[in-house]
């Protein structure tokens, strides 16, 4: 038993049927036939090949490991690569998703359970009435629920961005790792996220027999949702350029406040080492033995000390 699903007229008829009826009902070419497989094994890339007709070249990329999200014509089907993507503990997890796209069937290949297919099929449960599209309306489900997918990554990602914006002006920020995490995390995004506009704009053509004009509207509102997920990680690409740049600003500013500090002590404290240098030599010198030039030295150091405190402090250097 297996995710499987069957379409008759725009309704669905059956599902969870065993995966090795597949064959016999995608021959009924007025039956739309959906099946997922996760991490499948050697019988069922069979099936792929074998009951199904599909390009061995096809299967080789479906089975190979880190595709780039792209999509492939052949003279009997469409391959998709594609990602869904999770934003956990500051990173991106990443699943991968191909597809195969004939007349009447939509295979699904994950290779793991990190991404669960259950919202996809709400989505196709509450959408029943565009379901008479046939492999079109069960693609768009799974495509947008990917792209939202996207999109609330992105979202989550540019909220710990922005958090972290604020630490920075904080006394001890200590935000040099975290923005690195940030950015590694940033970068995986964009590179399963920005092809998606080349995958939503081929499906788009007119070339292709998948998506009819009832569809065209949603895969286009798709499209705009992966362009304005495109447009939030450029402008979080800048914002994470900008973090580092004002991070390195501000421990300049930090370094400089305390170089100021250090040389206003270092010069507060010389005027004494140098009167009592001066007092301290072996020669006579104006009060040479005398009481009143113990006061005048000791006077002299908190006198002039004071004074260049009060300087420092004016300046705001201490």
């Amino acid at each position: 038993m297996g995710r499987t699903r069957l379409y008759r007229n725009g309704e669905l008829v059956d599902r969870d049927f065993p995966v090795s009826e597949i064959a016999e009902h995608v021959k009924d070419h007025s039956a739309v036939v959906w099946f997922d497989l996760c991490a499948p094994s050697q019988d069922e890339i069979g099936l792929l090949r074998d009951e199904l007709g599909l390009h061995e070249l096809a299967i080789e990329d479906a089975f190979t490991e880190r595709q780039r999200p792209k999509v492939d014509r052949y003279p009997t089907h469409l391959f998709l690569s594609v990602y869904a993507v999770k934003y956990v503990e500051h990173e991106i997890k990443a699943c991968e998703v191909d597809l195969f796209v004939g007349e009447n069937v939509l295979v699904t290949v994950r290779e793991s359970e990190d991404y669960d297919l259950a919202s996809v099929e709400h989505r196709w449960d509450s959408a029943q009435t565009l379901a008479s599209s046939g492999v079109g309306f069960l693609l768009h489900g799974l495509l947008d629920d990917i792209v939202d997918g996207h999109y609330a990554a992105a979202q989550k990602l540019d909220d710990d961005i922005e958090s972290l914006e604020d630490h920075i002006y904080e006394e001890k920020p200590h935000v040099g790792r975290r923005a690195l995490q940030l950015r590694r995390a940033l970068v995986q995004l964009r590179r399963v996220a920005l092809p998606m506009r080349e995958v939503l704009g081929s499906l788009t053509h007119r070339e292709h027999e998948v998506v009819d004009d009832v569809m065209m509207p949603y895969y286009l509102d798709v499209k705009d949702h992966t362009l304005f997920t495109a447009e939030l990680t450029e402008s979080m690409r800048e914002l994470v350029t900008n973090l580092r740049e004002a991070e390195a600003m501000m421990q300049g500013n930090r370094l400089n406040s305390i170089m100021k500090k250090v040389t206003s002590w270092a010069a507060i404290i010389a005027v004494p080492t140098a009167i009592s240098g001066y007092y301290g030599m072996n020669v006579p010198y104006p009060g040479f033995e005398q009481q009143w030039g113990v006061w005048v030295s000791t006077l002299g150091m908190f006198g002039l000390s004071y004074i260049l405190y009060l300087m420092f402090k004016r300046r705001d250097w201490l």
